[in-house]
């Protein structure tokens, strides 16, 4: 355990569901473990400091497990001056190709871009699949710890380990949704569930089958989330906007209105939104997608109001006044833009969805409210947030 330069003394930044369950194996495997997490929450097992800095004053490695990339930034931002001249940063969060590329940038040879196949349980075990990119010395170091929780291995670089990283998980995304359509299927055929999923299990599904058939049977025995709609939702949408690609997997999934902590699995089980809600949304990105009004004229109601924040004064425009933005014609970075429904949610008669749109360099969250009129479903009202 004490070979030469082995890292003597790790920092742990970020004990959430993943974070927490590495700390716990490394700290069981005998190694030396301070952890950090601003939510305050940290297994018992694990000793804490409120000062992500303190964390890392004294550690030889500093091991991230954070939601996203921006978490990444701001904490290594916080603990920069902190961190000792040879310590090496070990970052298994999930997040974009050019975050990691960035990060790798600022931090140079000690910094080791190792995002991991696998959930909790995998990580309890020391069997997570590690993609690890770093220089072969950095690594070397790097290599006991990253040993102790599963199988290394290497990849060129930082954009590529984070690239394949969110291939992985799209694949799971596309898993999670064929789960989901096998049921519905056989839920409309009336054929009983407890036979449903002994076929499934015999087939390419067996595996997510078998893990998660408590739950799939009745939904009583979830348990503590593996893994989360919304962290695989979140992944999606990176994959999407770094690929330039729309992705079923990411609508499908951002149509199951399960709340963010829920585990994958839920999704297998939630209702199908009905298909009539989506229809106004649809026209509107449509007709954001050929500049053509008519199409707004279609998504909304005569009565509608658009309104928002607009070059820092408040606005709220009748529907008439929105659609005269609109020239007839696609915006001319029209095949770069991109748009997502996020989530639906029905309640009878009335129902909400937000929808990110990624319009060049600016991101648009919409808020709609919708509602059923003489059977058919038109957007009552729409607020949003720009963001550059």
């Amino acid at each position: 355990m004490t070979a030469p330069h082995t890292p003597h003394t790790l920092a742990v930044l970020g004990l959430g569901r993943m974070g927490a369950a590495l700390a716990t194996r490394l700290v069981t495997q005998g190694w030396n473990v301070v952890g950090w997490t601003r939510s305050g929450r940290a297994p018992g097992t694990v000793k804490v400091t409120s000062d992500p800095s303190a964390a890392v004053a004294r550690a030889d490695l500093v091991l991230m497990s954070l939601f996203d990339g921006p978490a990444c930034q701001q904490v290594l931002d916080d603990v920069h001056d902190s961190l000792r001249a040879h310590t090496i940063v070990v970052n298994t969060s999930t997040i974009a190709p050019a975050e990691a590329s960035e990060l790798a940038r600022q931090l140079g040879s000690s910094y080791v871009h190792a995002p991991v196949l696998g959930s909790v349980p995998a990580a309890a075990a020391g069997t997570l699949q590690i993609l690890a990119a770093a220089d072969q010395n950095t690594l070397g170091r790097a290599r006991p710890v990253l040993e102790t929780l599963g199988t290394v291995q290497r990849v060129d670089d930082a954009s590529t380990a984070a690239a394949l990283k969110l291939i992985a998980n799209n694949s799971l995304a596309g898993a999670v949704l064929a789960l989901r359509d096998s049921l519905r299927q056989a839920d409309a055929l009336g054929l009983p569930r407890a036979q449903v999923l002994d076929v499934l299990q015999l087939g390419q599904l067996g595996a997510l089958v078998t893990r998660k058939r408590p739950f799939l049977t009745d939904g009583s025995a979830a348990g503590t989330a593996e893994f989360t709609i919304g962290a695989l939702a979140k992944d999606m949408a990176l994959l999407a906007a770094a690929s330039n690609t729309p992705l079923r997997s990411a609508t499908g999934l951002a149509d199951t209105p399960a709340a963010p902590e829920a585990d994958i699995t839920a999704a297998a089980t939630v209702p199908a939104v009905e298909e009539a809600v989506l229809e106004p949304l649809r026209a509107y990105i449509r007709g954001h997608a050929t500049g053509d009004p008519a199409h707004f004229h279609d998504a909304f109601l005569p009565t509608a109001r658009i309104e928002g924040i607009r070059h820092g004064a408040f606005v709220s425009w009748r529907l008439d006044e929105y659609c005269a933005l609109f020239q007839g014609r696609p915006a001319s970075d029209e095949p770069t833009r991109s748009r997502r429904i996020d989530v639906t949610d029905v309640h009878g008669t009335i129902a909400t969805a937000t929808m990110t749109l990624w319009h060049g360099a600016d991101t648009f969250t919409d808020i709609f409210l919708l509602v059923r009129v003489d059977d058919s479903w038109r957007i009552a009202n729409k607020t949003y947030h720009r963001r550059p």
